[in-house]
């Protein structure tokens, strides 16, 4: 049976008076979109700069949340293999996907794994909460840890998944030098735990 646990996702240094300086935050003056999907929007923000200037700030919107899964078994995580077409690279990646309308985002991680890989995790917890764009985007990609695994058949995302592969977590740094994995939030992932677990 799964067991999903979520936290909260409030954000300490929003919520804390201390981190709420005035001086060098940007002003909104209005928002525009560009350009709207069911799976991204651009809006162009008319903002104010801390030293005066106006300027049209392009912002990425994402209208469903984003999660990914550190699954791991002892000393090794599941990985999969998959190409990017944007940047025309391979590489290994955490299972990862969208957050369905209504769907708690463990259970979507959970279903993301399944799906990729043709495993089931028996626990699925909340890590940490991220925004990999802060700089351009309001996503918010929560990464969860998934333990008890067990094999049900054969990955359904065929689309995504070449090949899945449990790898060693002390291979991580040279898979990561040798450019195997670039993904961005799989890095992100994978580094979080192994800094927390392993140190």
């Amino acid at each position: 049976m799964l067991s999903a646990q979520s936290r909260s996702t409030s954000d300490p240094c929003t919520d804390n008076p201390r981190f709420r300086g005035e001086m060098t935050r940007w002003k909104v003056h209005g928002t525009r979109p560009a350009y709207q999907s069911p799976w991204v929007e651009v809006w162009r923000d008319d903002v104010e700069l801390p030293d005066g200037d106006r300027i049209d700030h392009h912002v990425i919107k994402f209208p469903r949340a984003s999660v990914g899964a550190v699954a791991v078994d002892g000393d090794r995580t599941l990985l999969i293999w998959r190409h990017r077409y944007i940047t025309d690279t391979w590489g290994w990646e955490i299972p990862a996907g969208w957050v369905d309308p209504g769907e708690d985002p463990a259970v979507a991680a959970g279903r993301e794994i399944e799906e990729e890989t043709g495993y089931r995790a028996g626990s699925v917890e909340h890590m940490f909460t991220y925004h990999p764009l802060a700089g351009i985007s309001t996503m918010r990609y929560t990464v969860f840890l998934a333990t008890g695994l067990i094999h049900i058949g054969e990955p359904t995302d065929r689309a995504e998944t070449v090949e899945v592969a449990w790898l060693p977590l002390a291979e991580l740094p040279r898979l990561a030098a040798d450019r195997q994995i670039t993904d961005g939030p799989s890095l992100s992932a994978l580094s979080y735990y192994r800094g927390m677990h392993l140190a």
